[in-house]
């Protein structure tokens, strides 16, 4: 791994490239380049009108989500979500990882939605974009405050997260799992923990989320792994490791995402091969494009998560070998809805 190119000190991108609907544009000083100086990370109240959003996707396992914040200080160089920054007027590059903003409203939109009548039961997951464990959950509270509100309403919650942070919230998730209503996903993209740190800085090591499936799952939650995403070239390798390990923990399943590079995310990620594997950017980028019909990326339905060709194939080939070697079940986890019940009401005023 190189570093001849330096990096900013716990961020994923050294870039802040333009905003594909701006004009303006920012970039970090070369002084703040040279010495590794971190912009500090800005808050910003998300004055939210809904905390639900739902979406019709094929590709993703659920209608409903939850995201306490947009933008994430995790910094993971290849996110999907750092495009959606663009919406709110910033980079998809540094201003992803230290603008963030904040739905402090979240739990209380949460109640009142889950109140109306309008709203049918169903599986809610957090974190469909942005971690919510991302740092700033510790100061904030949010996810846990909805998590609280999902308990209250007995309505089913799935969380994925890098984070080990979520162990915080152990008491809440294991009432919740008591019923069926509760499942986490712990996503591990390498065990390498000098990997981790330039292409997840401010995620946990590889160790504390394994710690993390292990003490969820001795309190009876149930916990999944997702090798997400999967990197061509660079972190394909580890699918059987990184499954093993989880069931070694206590994880019940697994699952993986093909790596995706939407719009200027494919730039960036560029740069992050060229300065910390130069020797491997060719490589990486060619069986990215192997998977993705040529190109970086594919927004297709039902090829866009899994890729397409003979790379893809044997990646699939692998991940369902090392499955059946860790003794996962191949059946899916499902989550129950026979318990919601409004507060102060029964479960029969869903009828």
């Amino acid at each position: 791994m190189s570093t001849d190119i330096p990096g900013i000190k716990g961020r994923g991108s050294r870039e802040n490239p333009a905003n594909r609907f701006e004009q303006i544009e920012f970039e970090p000083s070369e002084e703040e380049i040279r010495e590794g100086m971190s912009p500090k990370t800005v808050f910003y109240k998300d004055t939210a009108k809904s905390i639900i959003s739902y979406n019709d996707s094929p590709d993703v396992g659920f209608n409903a989500g939850i995201n306490p914040y947009r933008g994430c200080e995790h910094g993971c160089i290849y996110c999907y979500a750092r495009p959606s920054h663009e919406f709110l007027g910033f980079s998809l590059g540094l201003d992803f990882e230290t603008n963030i903003f904040v739905k402090e409203d979240a739990p209380e939109l949460l109640r009142k939605e889950l109140g109306s009548p309008k709203y049918k039961p169903e599986t809610i997951a957090i974190s469909g974009n942005t971690d919510c464990y991302q740092p700033a959950e510790k100061r904030f509270e949010i996810t846990r405050r909805c998590l609280e509100v999902l308990a209250e309403f007995k309505n089913p919650v799935g969380i994925v997260t890098k984070n080990y942070l979520v162990t915080r919230d152990i008491d809440i998730l294991k009432e919740s799992a008591e019923w069926n209503g509760a499942l986490v996903a712990v996503s591990i993209t390498t065990l390498d923990p000098e990997l981790k740190r330039v292409m997840e800085p401010r995620t946990s090591e590889p160790k504390l989320r394994l710690r993390a499936i292990e003490e969820l799952s001795s309190k009876g939650i149930p916990v999944i792994v997702m090798a997400a995403p999967v990197i061509p070239g660079l972190t394909d390798h580890e699918l059987p490791n990184i499954l093993q390990s989880a069931a070694d923990a206590g994880a019940r399943g697994a699952g993986y995402i093909m790596l995706r590079l939407p719009y200027g995310v494919s730039d960036i990620f560029t740069s992050w091969l060229e300065r910390y594997f130069p020797d491997r950017k060719d490589k990486v980028l060619n069986r990215i494009k192997s998977v993705r019909g040529g190109n970086l990326n594919s927004a297709r339905f039902h090829q866009r998560m899994r890729g397409e060709g003979i790379y893809a194939e044997q990646v699939k080939d692998l991940f369902d070998m090392a499955c059946k070697k860790a003794g996962f079940n191949p059946q899916q986890m499902t989550l129950s809805i026979d318990q919601f019940k409004k507060p102060g009401g029964t479960q029969l005023d869903l009828f």
